[in-house]
């Protein structure tokens, strides 16, 4: 079941587990996910993340459809929020990763999809909807700080370029300052 504060349309992943015991959730990694690659819309990354994607539907999907992966929320472009993992489990998001020296973040952090792509900017929309959902996730896991919100570059820096040049950090982190403002 999803969590109920987030008020997000619920399509269950298989791909999570359990954190390992004595996890401390800490850690907020924003994603940027497009399928095919810079076309936005569709059911597709609904369908990687439930192991449904069909690997003649596109030429890019048949190397990628038998990955096994997932993310705790996904922000479409006009600010729907859909979530695939319930926050207190691992989702797998992150891959091989390492923040501030420890290594497997998705025992540790929550993942966040937005829909994009590295040299597309995002929308007002997300941007308001990612700050209210970090509100959100931040009121329950108080670890969270804004100095624990990275990029999935920040935590696999030479294999993952996301949420990439298009993303404003500077918005964001402004916005999370004011905590009131919006972005």
């Amino acid at each position: 079941m999803s969590d109920a504060r987030l008020d997000a349309r619920w399509c269950p992943s298989p791909n999570c587990d359990q954190r390992p015991p004595g996890s401390e959730i800490d850690l907020l990694v924003i994603h940027g996910i497009s399928l095919p690659p810079g076309e936005f819309g569709g059911p597709y990354i609904d369908q990687l993340f439930t192991n449904r994607l069909d690997p003649g539907a596109h030429p890019y999907f048949a190397p990628i459809a038998d990955l096994r992966v997932s993310a705790h929320l996904l922000i479409r472009r006009d600010g729907e929020l859909v979530q695939y993992v319930p926050l207190q489990q691992r989702a797998w998001h992150a891959g091989v990763s390492s923040f501030a020296g420890r290594e497997r973040c998705n025992d540790y952090a929550i993942g966040i999809e937005l829909e994009g792509s590295d040299h597309t900017p995002y929308t007002d929309a997300q941007y308001g909807r990612l700050q209210q959902v970090i509100a959100a996730i931040q009121a329950q896991f108080p670890a969270i700080t804004a100095e624990r919100i990275v990029g999935h570059s920040d935590i696999a820096p030479g294999r993952k370029s996301d949420p990439g040049p298009a993303f404003d950090w500077q918005r964001l982190l402004a916005a999370l300052n004011e905590k009131s403002a919006p972005l």
